[in-house]
């Protein structure tokens, strides 16, 4: 509102600025023109000029400058996405409050694939070992208790096994372990979900911090082949030469 305000005074300003020295060149010629004219005629002159001044003024002036500033709102500046960097800080905030957030941000769509494909994959197996885990744990509580209603353990015999007296205490390890098991692997689940969603803020930050680094070719790190002479107590000896490798860094 300010900047509007004081865009519209600036060429408030001019206008009138404009409008004035007109008037004033009108009324330093009309002499000039009507030096045979009665004194009427001037008079009449001027009382014209000065209506048109407070016309425009009045008028004009404000209907022109507030289509002035209506037309510069409704300009809208290209971007040039060639030399457009992505702000860290926006790209971070933005990664952690929607997942892929940051990388929609820094323009590497690419990458919301591996990022969402990672949530989906873990959001799967976080499920499936959950249900695994809920199977076992009824089945182990079932085979617990003394209720012969509750047999939900039977369907995960193979065909033809039954639970005996002789084999219950190994079943009943069986069903703890596996439902311990699949108890961590739902845990471990959710733990990688949580990896995905803190490498993916990662990568968001650092992409963001690295698009302004000089990668030009300028910065060169050569590795090769060199002989090398040894030099002892000041002297070069041309018999005592090695071979080896030579690293050169240039920046």
């Amino acid at each position: 509102m300010i900047r509007q305000c004081s865009v519209s005074s600036l060429f408030r300003a001019v206008l009138t600025s404009v409008v004035l020295l007109c008037a004033v060149g009108l009324q330093a010629a009309t002499p000039m023109i009507g030096l045979d004219d009665n004194a009427s005629d001037n008079a009449s002159e001027n009382v014209a000029i000065d209506t048109l001044i407070a016309d425009t003024l009045d008028k004009g002036l404000l209907t022109v400058a507030t289509e002035h500033v209506i037309m510069a709102k409704r300009t809208k500046v290209q971007r040039d996405w060639s030399t457009w960097r992505p702000d860290p800080q926006r790209a971070l905030w933005m990664a952690l409050i929607i997942p892929g957030g940051g990388q929609i941000y820094n323009r590497k769509y690419w990458k919301l694939p591996i990022i969402y494909g990672g949530f989906m994959g873990c959001l799967y197996a976080m499920n499936w070992n959950n249900m695994m885990y809920r199977d076992y744990s009824q089945a182990y509580l079932d085979i617990m208790d003394s209720d012969p209603n509750t047999c939900s353990y039977n369907k995960f015999l193979h065909l033809g096994k039954q639970i005996t007296s002789a084999n219950e205490e190994r079943y009943k390890q069986i069903f703890k372990k596996r439902k311990d098991k699949y108890r961590r692997w739902r845990d471990m689940s959710f733990f990688c979900m949580i990896g995905v969603y803190a490498l993916s803020v990662i990568d968001a930050y650092v992409d963001a911090e690295l698009s302004e680094f000089d990668i030009s070719k300028d910065l060169s790190l050569k590795v090769e082949p060199a002989v090398m002479s040894i030099d002892r107590n000041g002297g070069a000896y041309l018999g005592n030469t090695s071979v080896g490798l030579q690293c050169s860094l240039r920046f």
